[in-house]
């Protein structure tokens, strides 16, 4: 089995990975048991949100799972999971809200979410393959030219895939962001309330920065093992 130094490079970025999702677990979990004032679900929180702005395009649907919730631009929906699409907690307007947030971004032509959709592609071929084309240009050493070729592709190709967690991030805080506000403006969520919604979105950041880091150590660990 192969193994290299560089892999305990790797166990900062797990260990914030798996602190940022048991704070977000925690989170969710501690205000989906905390109603609204205005006792309005999920859906409810979306579609007003929507309606106001005049968004009357982009429906609202219900998807299987649990923190499933995204909004899909090429479909103009936003889907919401069981546990928010039909519950009035606090975690639930906030998901809402958040993918309004990204609704708002799309109408507007928000650079960075436009900028995330054109690395999609390039993110996933190179998340995949770009470790495995570094380790396949390892065990081809004997080979020189090839092995070199294999190992920059597959850096050139895992670099991508980091750039696309690191556009993620603007895009997700800016959603959250926006999100906050227009609960306010609406006076769906009161002072207190939009604390607790705040803490849901706050938790649910962490795990996409420590997704970026992770990312990060991964590439300095391909580049050490090349190196080597």
């Amino acid at each position: 089995m192969f193994f290299h130094s560089s892999y305990l490079l790797l166990i900062p970025g797990m260990l914030l990975m798996f602190w940022a999702q048991s704070r977000v677990r925690g989170t969710y979990d501690r205000y989906s048991n905390v109603s609204s004032s205005l006792g309005m679900t999920g859906a409810d929180v979306a579609r007003s949100i929507l309606n106001d702005l005049g968004f009357h395009d982009i429906a609202v649907e219900h998807i299987q799972g649990e923190l499933t919730d995204h909004y899909d631009p090429s479909a103009k929906t936003v889907r919401l999971s069981s546990g928010v699409y039909g519950s009035d907690s606090l975690a639930a307007a906030a998901v809402a809200a958040h993918e309004c947030g990204h609704v708002m971004q799309d109408k507007q032509g928000y650079t960075f979410m436009n900028l995330r959709a054109s690395l999609v592609p390039a993110a996933n071929i190179g998340s995949q393959f770009g470790p495995i084309l570094v380790i396949l240009g390892i065990f081809l050493n004997a080979m020189a030219g090839v092995s070199s070729l294999f190992i920059n592709l597959g850096i050139i190709l895992f670099a991508a895939s980091i750039l696309f967690h690191v556009v993620t991030l603007p895009v997700e805080f800016d959603a959250s962001s926006r999100a906050l506000r227009i609960v306010q403006t609406l006076g769906i969520l009161d002072g207190e309330e939009r604390r607790g919604a705040k803490a849901v979105l706050d938790a649910a950041a962490w795990t996409y920065v420590a997704t970026a880091i992770y990312s990060v150590l991964q590439l300095v660990q391909l580049l050490m093992i090349s190196r080597d």
